[in-house]
């Protein structure tokens, strides 16, 4: 069962959208099946296997989520992060001003999905596989 520390410490090692596929593998490797980030405060619940789950609790101040939601900027983002060109925080704050309520993380279909205030998938985007070393 995994715990909140280690999921923090792993999440320390993320420096830009680039290392997201060795972060998502680590998260796997501890048993995560799933995740939910909601964009609004950055609160989080990780869930496993038999039940698990943790609650990370909000994570940053409460921030307005845009609506409409903005499809095509929100995919021009999420180009730039997963090539390294911004960090963690810029794209909450990004996601936010495109409409994203939420994005959940599938481990075992390796997949994010980003979802709009009305609960409908704006974009489902795979996540590559990496070696965990």
């Amino acid at each position: 069962m995994f715990t909140l520390q280690q999921i923090k410490n792993a999440h320390s090692k993320v420096k830009s959208g680039a290392d997201f596929p060795r972060y998502i593998q680590e998260l796997k490797h501890l048993g995560l099946t799933r995740y939910e980030f909601m964009v609004g405060n950055g609160d989080t619940v990780y869930f496993g296997h038999n039940g698990h789950q943790v609650n990370s609790g909000p994570r940053y101040e409460p921030r307005e989520i845009k609506y409409p939601a903005a499809i095509p900027a929100m995919h021009h983002d999420i180009a730039i992060h997963q090539q390294g060109g911004t960090d963690f925080p810029t794209i909450c704050i990004q996601a936010a001003a495109n409409g994203v309520a939420k994005w959940v993380i599938d481990f075992e279909k390796m997949l994010c999905t980003y979802y709009d205030l009305d609960g409908n998938e704006m974009i489902a985007e795979p996540i590559p596989e990496v070696e965990y070393a």
